[in-house]
């Protein structure tokens, strides 16, 4: 037996069936809503709940704060309905062509950069057309029913290739056998585009990026992809953080870039840096560094990717300096959860 499941102020309905995640049912219908780890980390799928009765199989997700949770907030990748269900959750407006697939991929190349990252470029079937927004991943399928999320590193219409920054993980399975044992020409199967995290067009305030780690890949993309789009007017503060400097694996990449694209700024952070790094760049964490440099971020449009706990940290931090929910957009890489390496 399902139950109806109704998103206001929009008034999209949907059933979720017993034992569903609400977002699987949501995604299944058609219905755009932001989402990210599917895994309960991010909280990008949070809605209010107007109405109905719900519960977690797991307990409270880790993305969700027992004060968010009393004031109704849900994560709806993790809740199942008990009964019908009412939720304040506004619809993303995606362009047409963007559609979830499941296709084959050739690895063309493997590049090391770093001990723990190596970036993969992938080559689809030529007769597909794969289309993505900047800034969306896809799923490594792997065998036994496993998954690996990735998001994509360049740019659409950019290359004929998908390009993916992996990095690895002790005892990560996918990772491991990357690094490992991959070979260039191995075939892979993947599905997407996956995710909501891109940037929203329908705003003119200055954007501030940030990243932890390979958190970057996407914002990469959705660098590139602004710059090639025609004149851009509006700024963009992109800040990088890692523990090391080798953490800042394509740092002369982003130094290259700003020359080459006015209102382009770049801020590298690093928590602790290696005496042989000779770092004379900024120190400590890198939403920190965000925050002292914008105390009031009422007027901006935040992008970040990266760990759960820089993610959840900087949502915090942030809303105190005025920044509203909806400026803010987020993927926060689920690390230990089944369906995806960082």
């Amino acid at each position: 037996m399902g139950f109806q499941v109704s998103l206001q102020p929009g008034g999209s309905t949907f059933v979720v069936e017993a034992g569903e995640a609400v977002l699987d049912a949501a995604l299944r219908a058609g219905c755009h809503i932001p989402y990210g780890c599917r895994g309960g980390s991010c909280g990008a799928c949070a809605g209010r709940l107007l109405s109905g009765d719900y519960h977690y199989p797991q307990g409270l997700p880790p993305g969700l704060s027992p004060r968010e949770a009393e004031a109704g907030r849900v994560l709806l990748c993790q809740a199942r309905a008990r009964s019908d269900l009412v939720f304040e959750l506004h619809e993303l407006r995606m362009p047409p062509g963007i559609e979830v697939r499941t296709l084959p991929a050739r690895v063309v190349s493997m590049q090391r950069l770093a001990d723990d990252v190596m970036r993969l470029y992938l080559k689809l079937p030529a007769s597909e057309n794969f289309r993505y927004l900047a800034g969306q991943y896809v799923d490594i399928l792997l065998r036994g029913g496993g998954r690996r999320g990735f998001s994509i590193a360049n740019r659409p219409g950019g290359e004929d290739f998908l390009e993916l920054h992996v990095r690895l993980v002790p005892g990560g399975e996918f990772t491991t056998h990357v690094f490992a044992e991959m070979k260039e020409r191995a075939i892979l199967r993947l599905q997407g585009p996956l995710g909501t995290f891109f940037v929203r067009e329908d705003s003119s305030r200055p954007l501030l990026m940030m990243a932890g780690g390979t958190g970057f890949a996407p914002l990469k993309a959705m660098i590139e992809q602004i710059y090639a789009s025609g004149p851009h007017t509006r700024p963009v503060h992109l800040y990088w953080g890692a523990r090391h400097r080798a953490g800042l694996y394509l740092h002369e990449l982003v130094e290259g870039w700003i020359d080459a694209r006015p209102g382009l700024r770049y801020t590298p952070v690093l928590s602790e840096p290696l005496p042989e790094d000779d770092w004379r760049g900024r120190t400590g964490w890198v939403h920190e560094a965000l925050a002292a440099d914008y105390p009031d971020l009422s007027g901006f449009d935040v992008y970040m990717s990266g760990p759960p706990a820089m993610v959840r940290a900087a949502r915090e931090r942030f809303a105190q300096q005025g920044l509203p929910d909806g400026q803010l957009c987020f993927d926060a890489f689920e690390f230990a959860h089944t369906t995806s390496d960082p």
